[in-house]
C-alpha cells in the first residue's frame, strides 16, 4: 500500500488512550511524530476550533496516517493491525482473538471512560478518587477472572497483543488513583513483565 509521509499522533502524555496507540506503533516499529495536545492548558487544547477539525469528539488520540485522520484508539489499533500485519498484535486463533477483543473492550468501554478527565471534572474534586477507584476495581475484577483462563506470559497466551497495549496504561491509571491492586495478581504479574519493555516505556 502507498504510505504518505510519516504518521502524526495527536497525543497527551498522561492519556492512556494515546499511550495504547504509542505502544502499538512502537511494537510494529512504525516511525511517527507526536503533536502534543494539552488536555489542561488554557482549559484544554482539545476544545480548540483547530483541534475540533481533527477530532470532533475533542479527545485524544487522533492519528494522521496514509493521508487520513483516524480517531478512537481501538479503531486506530485495528487499522494498524489490518494495514501493517507484520509484527502482529492479534493471534491467528479465532477464540484467542475474541479474548483479546474482550479485554480491550472492557478497558475501553467499561473502565477508562468512567475515569476520564471530562467525567472526573463532572464528578467533582471531592469524590473523583473514590469514583475512579470504584470503576477501575470493578473492571479489574472482571479482567482478572478472564486472565485466569487466557493468560500465558501476557494477557492472551505468550505473545504480546492489543490486550496488553490496553492493560498496561490502565494499570498506570489505577496506581494514579491509589487503587489497591493486591487482589489482582495476574494483572500485576503482566505489568511487571512489560514495565521495562522499550515499546511500553
Amino acid at each position: 500500500m502507498s504510505v504518505i509521509g510519516k504518521p502524526v499522533l495527536y497525543s497527551y502524555w498522561r492519556s492512556s488512550c494515546s499511550w495504547r496507540v504509542r505502544i502499538a506503533l512502537n511494537l510494529k516499529e512504525i516511525p511517527y511524530d507526536i503533536k502534543p495536545v494539552s488536555l489542561i492548558k488554557a482549559g484544554g487544547e482539545q476544545h480548540s476550533n483547530e483541534y475540533r477539525d481533527v477530532n470532533p469528539m475533542e479527545q485524544v488520540p487522533a492519528l494522521h496516517i496514509d493521508g487520513h485522520t483516524l480517531v478512537e484508539s481501538l479503531n486506530i489499533l485495528h487499522y494498524l493491525e489490518e494495514t501493517r500485519p507484520q509484527r502482529p498484535l492479534m493471534p491467528h486463533d479465532f477464540i484467542k482473538r475474541s479474548k483479546v477483543r474482550e479485554i480491550c473492550e472492557i478497558i475501553a468501554s467499561g473502565i477508562q471512560p468512567l475515569q476520564n478527565l471530562i467525567v472526573l471534572i463532572h464528578v467533582g474534586e471531592e469524590k473523583k478518587n473514590e469514583w475512579a477507584q470504584h470503576w477501575i476495581t470493578r473492571g479489574f475484577r472482571a479482567i482478572e477472572k478472564l486472565l485466569s483462563a487466557s493468560a500465558g506470559k501476557y494477557c492472551v497466551g505468550d505473545e504480546i497483543t492489543l490486550a496488553d497495549c490496553c492493560l498496561i496504561p490502565q494499570v498506570f491509571n489505577a496506581r494514579r488513583f491509589h487503587v489497591d491492586l493486591r487482589p489482582f495478581p495476574i494483572i500485576l504479574r503482566i505489568d511487571r513483565e512489560l514495565e521495562n519493555h522499550p515499546a511500553f516505556r
